[in-house]
């Protein structure tokens, strides 16, 4: 890793305060989430061969709410759209647990306060909100 930037060493020091921990962390979390989500439900979608409008006509929803759903940078579906899409490409939205190595930087972290290591927490989270921009710009 490259010598630590003012925003990562501001990052690690922000960390330290349990209210900033838990709400970077819980954000971290749900974009990282969502966007795995939306992405393979996209996926999914291209290898059906289905359209945008022609998915939102599957499900009674407006073709915009598709539009917005898989194109927007901004988007934060609700659980029942998720599950209906989900549902009209033959998939359905499941919980998994934590790998042990992930439970113990992202859980304990949430139920403590405090991470162990508040670098790699953020190097961590970091990771994981970068990994399908990663991905698919290669």
């Amino acid at each position: 890793m490259e010598a630590p930037s003012a925003f990562w060493n501001d990052l690690v020091e922000d960390l330290e305060d349990a209210e900033f921990l838990r709400e970077y962390v819980v954000e971290s979390i749900r974009i990282a989430t969502i966007d795995s989500i939306v992405n393979s439900l996209d996926d999914a979608r291209e290898a059906a061969g289905l359209s945008k409008a022609s998915l939102a006509r599957a499900i009674n929803a407006d073709p915009a709410t598709m539009r917005r759903l898989f194109t927007g940078k901004t988007s934060n579906p609700t659980l029942a759209t998720l599950a209906e899409v989900a549902a009209a490409l033959g998939m359905r939205v499941a919980l998994e647990p934590l790998p042990e190595s992930e439970r113990s930087k992202i859980t304990q972290s949430l139920l403590e306060g405090r991470a162990a290591n508040a670098a790699g927490l953020a190097e961590y989270l970091e990771k994981i909100r970068n990994t399908r921009n990663s991905s698919t710009a290669a």
